[in-house]
């Protein structure tokens, strides 16, 4: 998955908005993150990505695992919803 929003929040509310994005799919799907900097890494048994926030955009990069890839277009409308909810 690679996907790309623009933003004009600027990047400690873009930071705000990518642990918003990370809790909601915590509790979700389980998935765990950790910053390092201005990314955000998170994994769970099949997935693993980041999501880089910028002070115009974050770009979100994940690799889905075999069972995961069947639900590729699902996952990338969820993310897409909270890109949506915490990035406008």
């Amino acid at each position: 998955i690679h996907m790309r929003r623009k933003h004009s929040i600027g990047v400690r509310k873009a930071k705000v908005a990518a642990q918003k994005v990370a809790d909601d799919l915590a509790e979700e799907f389980g998935i765990e993150s950790e910053w390092d900097s201005h990314v955000l890494r998170f994994s769970r048994h099949g997935v693993d990505g980041a999501l880089t926030v910028a002070k115009d955009e974050v770009v979100l990069t994940a690799k889905l695992g075999f069972v995961l890839s069947v639900f590729k277009t699902k996952i990338e409308d969820h993310i897409n919803d909270r890109f949506d909810k915490y990035f406008t």
